[in-house]
């Protein structure tokens, strides 16, 4: 037959086991330190401003009022 399995115990195991992988997703997705999260911000701006720059029309300029 089976082993006698304490459900109680089972049942914790299983929330345990569940709460740790969670933890683990959160230590990726918010593990970076205050000046990490800070350079990243910064080289992001960085890059979607000179994206910005390549721009052919600008969006403060209107279509009819572009002047060649």
């Amino acid at each position: 037959m089976g082993d006698i399995v304490n459900l109680r115990r089972a049942r914790k195991k299983r929330a345990r086991d569940a709460s740790e992988l969670e933890a683990a997703a959160n230590r990726v997705a918010f593990g970076l330190g205050r000046a990490e999260r800070a350079a990243a911000n910064k080289l992001r701006g960085l890059e979607q401003d000179r994206l910005d720059g390549h721009e052919r029309v600008h969006r403060d300029l209107a279509p009819d009022d572009q002047s060649e």
